[in-house]
């Protein structure tokens, strides 16, 4: 038998169970060994199917005692709706509530699930300290020299190298570096768009990069997203004659969490080309997958040079050191001239320090190692928001990435909802961040890159007893 349709069998029969109250909250399930010798698998496999069942929130892992049913399995909250934002496009930047919000960045005095970071905590600090000494040891003139236009030739070699674990297949020629992916989507909505177009994105959207477009004269015009799948296909369709360029995080985007099923990735791509319309690929996220192996990109499939492929280490290793990179295919030359323009050169001691972060193999391990806390974050999130909130409450169900979308009753308004959490040294991301639209007023997002503690369930739990004063 195939090896994926058993890993998908065995891993559907164990869900199917559990569902169905055979195997019941705290039942512990076979080990790996048990699972290889019922089902005549490998190793590898039978640690699929438990890692499968993870990502589905169906089952936790206990060290050294094994795999248990999970608590959440049974508790799953609704799903939040998929999205229905307005077919015309729009300029209303929501910057008061931003400003609000991104005012406490930074401050230890608050519990921030409004910031869409991990935490220091969560990040190898010490080691990368030891990178930065280096680089400034090792490059010509102590990294004071202006690093070439295309930027660091090893980093760019070690970002091409990761990209043939997800079909990328880049050459170190076909990067740029930047300063962050904020800098690198910034120089792709330049070199293609002009003021008055119009480029269409998923909604709910990451407000930095809505802010970007309207700064750009540029039209938005959202699209409906569903919270599992990402961007409903046929809402792009419909949409071609209107858009002139297309900025899309099918990866775990910010606020859902939702992944692009590869076919509607494929699909996408040769859509766009075919219509002559750029595709701007914010692929930040790709990297904190929950599953087993990392999803593939729009940019796996483009064949034409179509697809701008941006990135950066801001939300997995050093938000702080603002090293992005953009493969802008076909349109290199023109993302080159603007950089010359804005930025001349990337930092060079930042670029140096993560190149030889990634090249050591110190990076996989930290991956690893973040994925595993953000997944138990996110289901530890998910089910103190469904023992505190009311009954009704929707989340997402996040396939990866940092943050967890929350839908409440209609009545509730979020940025009212901010005001009183602050008083209590909680700050949220009330849903209107995250369109240009009069939507999403009932709806939050909450950053999981927190290190889980008894004082972050508190502080859920008293959001919940606030929600329920509305």
């Amino acid at each position: 038998m195939n090896r994926e349709f058993l890993y998908n069998e065995i891993a559907n029969g164990i869900a199917n169970q559990i569902t169905a109250g055979v195997l019941k909250t705290g039942d512990k399930l076979p080990s790996v060994r048990m699972l290889c010798r019922e089902h005549s698998i490998s190793m590898n496999t039978a640690k699929r199917v438990f890692l499968e069942l993870e990502a589905q929130s169906m089952i936790d892992s206990k060290p050294q005692s094994g795999y248990f049913v999970s608590w959440g399995s049974h508790t799953k909250l609704a799903l939040p709706e998929v999205s229905q934002p307005s077919s015309v496009a729009q300029f209303q930047e929501p910057d008061e509530l931003i400003n609000k919000v991104y005012a406490n960045m930074g401050n230890d005095d608050f519990t921030l699930f409004s910031i869409g970071v991990p935490s220091p905590e969560l990040l190898p600090t010490a080691k990368l300290r030891k990178e930065i000494i280096t680089a400034t040891r090792e490059l010509k003139g102590g990294g004071m020299a202006y690093e070439p236009l295309q930027g660091n030739v090893k980093l760019r070699r070690m970002i091409a190298i990761r990209s043939l674990g997800w079909g990328g297949n880049l050459h170190e020629n076909d990067l740029i570096t930047t300063s962050g992916a904020m800098s690198a989507l910034a120089f792709c909505l330049m070199a293609l768009g002009k003021p008055g177009d119009t480029v269409a994105m998923e909604s709910p959207c990451f407000p930095g990069t809505l802010q970007l477009a309207v700064s750009l004269g540029l039209k938005v015009l959202e699209l409906p997203t569903h919270p599992v799948t990402g961007l409903e296909m046929e809402a792009l369709k419909e949409a071609i004659p209107k858009i002139d360029l297309c900025l899309l995080v099918p990866n775990f985007n910010t606020p859902l969490g939702s992944c692009m099923p590869e076919a509607n990735k494929k699909e996408i791509v040769a859509l766009l080309s075919k219509h002559q319309i750029p595709l701007i690929e914010d692929d930040i996220y790709g990297d904190l997958y929950f599953g087993t192996q990392r999803p593939k990109c729009c940019k796996s499939f483009d064949k034409e040079g179509n697809v701008l492929w941006c990135g950066s280490v801001s939300k997995t290793l050093a938000p702080g050191y603002r090293v992005g990179w953009v493969a802008p295919g076909k349109y290199k030359d023109k993302l080159l001239k603007l950089k010359l323009v804005h930025s001349i050169s990337s930092p060079a001691i930042a670029q140096e320090a993560v190149a030889n972060f990634l090249n050591s193999g110190k990076y996989e391990s930290h991956l690893r190692q973040l994925r595993r806390t953000l997944q138990d974050n996110t289901q530890k999130y998910v089910k103190a928001i469904a023992r505190h909130f009311p009954e009704g409450t929707r989340t997402s169900r996040p396939q990866g990435g940092l943050s967890i979308w929350v839908e409440l009753d209609k009545g509730i308004d979020t940025a009212k909802l901010y005001d009183r959490a602050i008083q209590h040294q909680i700050s949220i991301a009330p849903g209107r961040m995250f369109t240009l639209q009069d939507q999403f007023e009932n709806c939050m997002r909450l950053c999981v890159g927190l290190p889980w503690s008894g004082q972050i369930e508190t502080q859920l739990k008293k959001l919940g007893s606030l929600v329920k004063t509305f």
